[in-house]
């Protein structure tokens, strides 16, 4: 089936589930435009799978750590079958919110201050709290995870080291930054073109796991943005900005912080959702995209040695 093209999706993060609500969604988006289209779950033996279906190229509709972080990017290549989103090197810096950063700052994209916490050294915490000039409330997350997953907001002491106990468990290396409230702005970046910023205003404390995957969570999406013209210009241009230093490619999210008239750049995501209630086909669809036709963009975008 040489014009297959084969769906990643699942895999073994823990945003397993919502990997298949993209999958499906673009599966059936595809099956639409009359491609041919076969869904593979990206765990066990899935290589030999893959190799086996000898597909023309693979849409990845994973999410999280071993799909978005350059680890199937590195067998797609060594496969050599041409894949959607960001290749090897954009998706693991994209994916280490400490790296990332670290390049958003040098080039003048303003990011909450921080700093990292090894989980054997958290006596370092009073420290580093007080070199950083950092003070409650803090964020604190793991470096290497999406969706929210693992985020908790510590208004004192008490929360933190409650929180932390827990991340420590399953993280070696956890990011605590201050906390910026404010407006909840993204904006998403399709190749070499900004698609738009929308705005969002979670019932919940902010936009966490259930804001963004449960309609029962009720969040508020305002599209577009309520900014002032000059200031949503500015959120477009750093999204294609910070796109363009970590050298992605495809289709990109960009997750701001709008507070006393500065936008601070909390993450990027190479691979973002593409449910029903995702933010991405929300965005395009106001540019006048359609679904099946944003789905078909990345398909047609998808190439090795990306």
């Amino acid at each position: 089936m040489r014009n297959l093209i084969v769906i990643l999706m699942g895999g073994l993060s823990g945003e397993r589930k919502i990997s298949f609500l993209t999958g499906k969604a673009c599966s059936n988006a595809l099956k639409k435009k009359r491609y041919k289209v076969k869904e593979l779950d990206a765990k066990g033996y899935f290589v030999d799978k893959l190799r086996k279906l000898k597909p023309k190229l693979v849409f990845n509709a994973l999410h999280g750590r071993y799909g978005e972080d350059g680890f199937v990017q590195s067998i797609l290549e060594s496969l050599k079958i041409p894949y959607t989103h960001s290749g090897i090197l954009s998706s693991s810096l994209a994916m280490d919110k400490e790296l990332s950063r670290h390049i958003f700052k040098k080039h003048k994209i303003k990011v909450p201050k921080y700093f990292l916490l090894h989980k054997d050294y958290e006596d370092n915490f009073k420290k580093k709290m007080k070199n950083k000039k950092i003070k409650f409330p803090i964020v604190i997350k793991p470096i290497n995870e999406g969706s929210s997953l693992g985020v908790y907001i510590c208004k004192n002491k008490i929360q933190f080291y409650k929180n932390y106990k827990k991340l420590k468990k399953e993280y070696d290396r956890i990011l605590v930054e201050e906390y910026i409230p404010g407006k909840e702005i993204q904006a998403a970046v399709m190749g070499k073109k900004v698609l738009g910023a929308i705005e969002l205003i979670p019932r919940r404390e902010f936009y966490d796991y259930k804001a963004k995957y449960s309609s029962s969570a009720k969040t508020k999406h305002i599209m577009p943005a309520p900014l002032a013209p000059k200031k949503y210009k500015e959120v477009l241009f750093l999204a294609k900005k910070a796109h363009n230093l970590l050298g992605c490619r495809g289709i990109t999210r960009s997750d701001f912080r709008f507070f006393k008239n500065k936008f601070y750049l909390l993450e990027i995501n190479t691979q973002p959702g593409m449910t029903k209630l995702s933010l991405v086909p929300e965005i395009a669809n106001y540019s006048g995209i359609k679904f099946e036709d944003l789905v078909v963009w990345m398909v047609k975008d998808a190439s090795s040695n990306r």
